[in-house]
């Protein structure tokens, strides 16, 4: 059993992404975050933004409306797929998607008003670079925001899938995946920030409520193989996958109302700092 994963690891290598599907496995609870992430931010009417890690352009798409036409938001990713899907559905002249690493940002010195990264940080091989250039492309007195996990148990969405799975993976998926997980201790965040040489420094834990119909539109997104879960999930066995969807499933109950629709409390990171 083995995963092929892409740059950036929720994309497959030359494999289209469906805006649908991330949406519905990852998008409809990322955007609940997303509103506190643009205000850590100071996003405003006429502001220059850089989102970095911009996947299919979920924040990016929040933030449009409030830049205007005076603004505008470039939205850079290291998956080209993620960027050939992001440009297709955020067909705006006020977002510029650009295929980029978000350690070696392509960009001036001091070229944005703010710099925003939603659910990214965690997955960088070098967090500090990271930050580091996040820094250094806005300019000064601007404000950098990033979002990231909390701990896999607050967030049981993904937490008990990738728990589900654990027992099935070889210690390289595991070390993928527990990279999602990688910045959920909000001293750590805090310490990058420092490091990376920001003032007023902030880390909020925030929660939020969000659900779906029933647990097969919970599922459906995950049988695609859009996200890095998803993708080694579909590296299983069939009898295996049976398993985890079952034991998911189990899990998962005691969210479940009586319609069947689920209705879970996720929890998430902002940081954020003034360059």
């Amino acid at each position: 059993m083995s995963t092929s994963f892409g740059r950036g690891l929720h994309a497959a290598p030359g494999r289209a992404v469906s805006s649908s599907a991330y949406d519905r496995y990852l998008g409809r609870w990322s955007r609940l975050s997303v509103p506190d992430l643009l205000a850590a931010a100071k996003v405003a009417h006429a502001c220059r933004v850089l989102d970095v890690a911009s996947g299919t352009g979920e924040a990016a798409s929040l933030a449009i409306p409030i830049v205007g036409n005076a603004g505008f938001v470039v939205g850079a990713d290291i998956s080209l797929e993620m960027v050939t899907s992001a440009r297709a559905r955020l067909d705006d002249a006020l977002y510029w998607p650009v295929n980029a690493d978000g350690q070696a940002l392509p960009f001036k010195d001091g070229s944005f008003d703010a710099v925003i990264c939603q659910l990214g940080l965690q997955f960088f091989p070098n967090q500090a670079a990271g930050l580091s250039e996040f820094r250094r492309v806005v300019r000064v007195g601007g404000t950098v925001a990033v979002c990231v996990c909390a701990t896999s148990d607050r967030l049981p969405m993904w937490g008990n899938l990738a728990d589900a799975m654990d027992r099935f993976l070889t210690q390289e998926q595991r070390n993928v995946l527990v990279m999602s997980w990688s910045l959920a201790d909000p001293r750590r965040l805090e310490g990058l920030f420092s490091d990376a040489g920001f003032q007023d420094i902030r880390v909020e834990q925030i929660r939020r409520e969000g659900s779906v119909s029933s647990f097969e539109d919970y599922w459906a997104p995950i049988e695609e193989g859009v996200g890095q879960i998803p993708q080694v999930y579909h590296a299983l066995d069939e009898a295996d996958r049976r398993w985890v969807r079952e034991e998911v499933h189990r899990r998962l109950s005691q969210y479940e109302s009586a319609d069947g629709k689920l209705t879970m409390e996720v929890e998430m990171l902002i940081g954020s700092g003034r360059a």
